[in-house]
């Protein structure tokens, strides 16, 4: 038998410790939180993207009845700039989650179908896109969608 050791290192800021685009571009998460529909969860997910040339959407999750039926935060701020800006690649995403009237200590992550939609904006720009999420204890920073994704299935498996 074989084992693989996979390590990723995740670095935690406080908000004031962040640079002033990427404090700002969590605000904008934050700010996201309350554009929110989620009647059913009450679980309220903003993010916002940056994209290379500075230009920056913002979106949150939207639920509905037939839960697979709505979008996560995270895919509906991708999708909304790629839609916008197709030739821009993405070069930074935040994440903010809001319930019981407050935002979580501990910052939550993209669910899985969220990460491969990410990781595929990498790989279809050749580049990395820093993860900020936030929570009221700090913020953890990935530097690549592929630190939260680590075995990754990437389309160069079909060739």
């Amino acid at each position: 038998m074989k084992s693989i050791e996979i390590k990723v290192q995740i670095q935690v800021f406080d908000v004031e410790e962040l640079s002033d685009s990427d404090r700002h571009l969590v605000e904008r998460a934050k700010e996201m939180t309350q554009t929110s529909y989620s009647p059913y969860s009450e679980f309220r997910v903003g993010a916002a993207i940056r994209l290379q040339d500075g230009q920056v959407f913002a979106g949150s999750n939207q639920e509905n009845a037939a839960y697979p039926v709505g979008s996560c935060a995270e895919r509906t701020t991708f999708f909304y700039a790629q839609a916008n800006a197709p030739e821009v690649a993405p070069e930074a995403i935040a994440i903010a989650a809001f319930t019981n009237g407050h935002f979580l200590e501990k910052p939550i992550s993209p669910c899985g179908m969220c990460r491969q939609a990410l990781l595929e904006a990498e790989t279809r720009y050749g580049t990395h896109i820093r993860v900020l999420l936030y929570g009221t204890d700090g913020v953890y920073v990935a530097q690549s969608m592929r630190d939260l994704l680590p075995l990754t299935f990437d389309g160069s498996e079909m060739a």
